[in-house]
């Protein structure tokens, strides 16, 4: 019998979350999104919320993630 191990990342929650941004990949997951369509949001700055860029790459500010899950408008 084959063992099936769970490879997939493993997020924190995002209210035990200490970091105040997340790379794409998390935010995505955290939002329910692809990470494709968050770097859509990006390029185009027409998503609910805009990354800020550390060391090059995308990062999503957590409160903004916290803000839309909430129902919150648009930054």
């Amino acid at each position: 019998m084959t063992q099936h191990t769970n490879t997939s990342p493993a997020f924190v929650p995002l209210e035990q979350e200490t970091r105040s941004s997340l790379p794409t990949r998390e935010a995505a997951h955290h939002l329910n999104r692809k990470m494709q369509t968050l770097h859509i949001w990006a390029c185009k700055e027409n998503g609910p919320i805009r990354p800020i860029r550390v060391s090059g790459r995308l990062a999503w500010r957590v409160a903004d993630i916290k803000r839309v899950l909430a129902g919150g408008a648009h930054a």
